[in-house]
């Protein structure tokens, strides 16, 4: 069998049907500016890197919606740990397989703390899931897929298997409604005329810090409050007026409310 089907296969016997490919040779010419230094591509954190292959799990949108709460904050950690375990099964099935590989873990940072002193992790997964054709940036700084929008987690592994690879979009899938702009309560969304935008991690990483001391990080609501995705239909959530405030749904607000009471501060 084909090793890229192979892999695909393997991804979702385990759960996981969002996958990519992105030659490490495509770090090298930048799509757009700014881009990761070169110290930050592949091939020059792991040598010999010839392939990254990208997975991505969602974020389930009504347990967002709740977004500061104690319900994201579980489910986010839920999600960390099943990118991290699934990279590193594929990483060891490559490596019996006879090609070199290494996951990399879906933070490359200690706590949200270190990110105040020193705001990058040592990867990217979002630009590798850019690479792979997976989606593009929104304003936000987040990458949108057309299925989920900004909702989906990403983990990468590096390997040396030489695998038919994606490339990126031809059309942006942000709709530049502006919503995550006005809907951050720190104002951390910039410069929106950037293919990715320019965002203030100090205030972002400061306003988890907050978050987290009250037991209900991450934020979340810039991405909550993005139209893009087709887990929206799913949901019945096309109507972005529900967040503007609960004369739209005093139901479904009063439900994201008792979430947000208990178990948190």
């Amino acid at each position: 069998m084909e090793l890229g089907r192979k892999v695909r296969d393997m991804c979702r016997d385990r759960g996981v049907d969002m996958v990519g490919f992105a030659s490490a040779n495509t770090w090298d010419e930048p799509p757009f500016d700014p881009w990761p230094l070169q110290a930050f591509h592949p091939k020059a954190i792991f040598p010999g890197c010839r392939t990254v292959i990208v997975l991505g799990l969602p974020v389930t949108l009504p347990i967002l919606e709740t977004a500061p709460s104690i319900w994201y904050q579980e489910l986010y950690k839920n999600l960390n740990q099943q990118l991290d375990e699934r990279a590193y099964q594929l990483s060891i099935a490559l490596n019996k397989l006879g090609h070199a590989s290494a996951y990399v873990p879906r933070d490359g940072y200690g706590s949200i703390e270190v990110l105040v002193k020193n705001p990058y992790a040592f990867f990217s997964h979002r630009h590798a899931a850019y690479l792979a054709g997976l989606g593009t940036f929104g304003l936000n700084n987040m990458l949108l897929t057309k299925e989920y929008g900004p909702r989906v987690r990403f983990v990468s592994v590096f390997t040396t298997a030489e695998l038919p690879t994606g490339r990126p979009m031809d059309r942006t899938l942000c709709v530049r409604c502006l919503r995550c702009v006005k809907a951050c309560p720190v104002q951390a969304i910039g410069n929106i005329d950037y293919p990715e935008a320019s965002i203030d991690k100090e205030r972002c990483s400061l306003r988890s810090i907050e978050l987290k001391r009250k037991f209900r990080s991450p934020c979340g609501i810039c991405i909550k409050v993005c139209p893009v995705g087709e887990d929206r239909k799913l949901y019945e959530r096309k109507d972005m007026g529900l967040y503007d405030g609960p004369e739209k749904d005093k139901e479904l607000y009063d439900a994201w409310e008792h979430v947000r009471k208990y178990g948190s501060l």
